[in-house]
């Protein structure tokens, strides 16, 4: 009987060690594990910190797109008026275009019955009679600032089928290379004829673009039409 005691008290004593043995291995492999994990994480961490967050886009809208536009740059509207039409239509034009804007005038200005076409004798007759009398003399020539404009409009009323004379000395005087050009006219019923390849041809330079005639009156509507169609 003591020593059945004594052998079941040893198988005791063994099982209590191995019990505290797997106690403290579990115990070690749970730290273990937990450091382990804790590390990952804090790699992991410092892994997305690291990458830098990507910028916004800060990118303008106005990038380079070959723009082919008739109108460019800076835009001039170039005009001659006789009777007050084409002055309200470049008007018009100008607001609308936010364009700068050159009269062209004559140093003999017209006058009511020099504009007199059913009157032989007057002004208007004898220079479409003689074309030595069309070499008008004008104000001035010279347009501010002309090398900056990248596009130029050209008005003038009709007179028997051509551009009215004054703006030919303006066409002559200048030099259009690099430049956009679009002639405008206004008549009663007249079209605008060969006038705008007339003054190109005068020009001999600048890439002159098909023209476009008004009435003598025409809406707000009609003007904003033909200057959308220029953007």
């Amino acid at each position: 009987d003591v020593l059945g005691s004594r052998g079941l008290g040893d198988v005791y004593k063994r099982q209590i060690v191995v019990l505290v043995l797997c106690a403290i291995g579990g115990l070690i492999l749970y730290f273990t594990s937990r450091d382990t994990l804790d590390s990952n994480t804090n790699t992991d961490n410092s892994v997305n910190e690291s990458v830098p967050t990507p910028p916004e886009n800060t990118a303008s809208n106005n990038t380079d797109n070959n723009d082919n536009s008739a109108t460019s740059g800076r835009t001039l509207i170039v005009y001659f008026s006789a009777q007050g039409h084409t002055e309200e239509v470049a008007n018009q034009m100008a607001e609308n275009l936010n364009a700068d804007i050159f009269e062209i005038e004559p140093v003999d200005a017209y006058t009511s019955a020099d504009l007199n076409y059913t009157d032989d004798s007057s002004r208007v007759s004898r220079e479409h009679a003689d074309e030595s009398l069309r070499d008008v003399e004008l104000v001035s020539t010279t347009v501010p600032n002309w090398e900056e404009y990248d596009t130029v409009l050209i008005g003038y009323p009709i007179w028997w089928g051509v551009a009215a004379w004054p703006v030919d000395t303006i066409v002559e005087s200048n030099d259009f290379s690099g430049k956009t050009v679009i002639a405008f006219c206004t008549s009663a019923s007249s079209s605008d004829g060969l006038s705008g390849e007339l003054l190109a041809e005068e020009a001999g330079t600048g890439n002159w673009l098909e023209g476009h005639r008004f009435s003598s009156n025409p809406s707000e509507a009609d003007i904003l039409e033909f200057t959308d169609s220029l953007s």
